[in-house]
This record gives structure tokens, C-alpha cells and sequence, in this order.
């Protein structure tokens, strides 16, 4: 249902831009975002949308540097990536959730649905 394409290795500085493609799902009833976990931390939120209204939510470890879209039109979620750290190494996971509550906006999503995982490398 979510699939996920645009990671790799980059230097710290560097961009990198996530796509996740929705396309079997009734877009504009989602809010849609990306999950991170990286090797012996806890899972993080880093950015959501919702696609309804375009109202966004950033973890504080990212504001600044990435940016989520939508291009309602292609049913695909973005997040572009700037100015990385070796600590944004992890596996980014698109979720999306059904009818989010205002939940979302604050950075908590429950997923009905998970994309495979996509690897970003931050090399110092």
C-alpha cells in the first residue's frame, strides 16, 4: 500500500528526498508521514502532513532542515532532506493513518498502514 524510494548513502551537508507512493489509498483522508529508527534508539516521528488540510508536524530534531509535501495528484508524500547528520542515519518508514485526530499535529501517528523501510546513511 505505501512504497517508499529515495535512500542511500550521503556526506554530512548533503540532501536526500523521500518518496512514498499512495497510490491505492483514498489520499485525502490520510495524514501521512515518516517514522525513523536507527540501531538501539526507540522509534521517532520525524515529519506528518495532513493531506486534508496541509498541516504539518516536525520533530524538534529536524525543524529547519526537512520539509514534507504532498502532490495530491500522484498520491505521493515527500520529505526533502537537508543539511543531514550522521545522527538522521536510520531507517525511514512511511505510516499512514486513516482520519487522523489532531494527534498527528503533535507528532503521534497510529499507522494502519507501514511501508518496507528505506535506508538513509549519514557519513561524517
Amino acid at each position: 500500500q505505501l512504497v517508499e524510494s529515495g535512500g542511500g548513502l550521503v556526506q554530512a551537508g548533503g540532501s536526500l528526498r523521500l518518496s512514498c507512493d499512495a497510490s491505492d489509498l483514498t489520499f485525502v483522508r490520510y495524514g501521512i508521514g515518516w517514522i525513523r529508527q536507527a540501531p538501539g534508539k526507540e522509534r521517532e516521528g520525524v515529519a506528518f502532513i495532513r493531506i486534508s488540510d496541509q498541516v504539518t508536524y516536525y520533530a524538534d530534531s529536524v525543524k529547519g532542515r526537512f520539509t514534507i509535501s504532498s502532490d495530491n495528484a500522484k498520491n505521493t508524500v515527500y520529505l526533502q532532506m537537508s543539511s543531514l547528520k550522521p545522527d538522521d542515519t536510520a531507517v525511514y518508514y512511511c505510516a499512514a493513518e486513516f482520519r487522523p485526530s489532531d494527534r498527528l499535529t503533535q507528532g503521534h501517528i497510529t499507522p494502519d498502514f507501514l511501508g518496507q523501510g528505506t535506508q538513509v546513511t549519514v557519513s561524517s
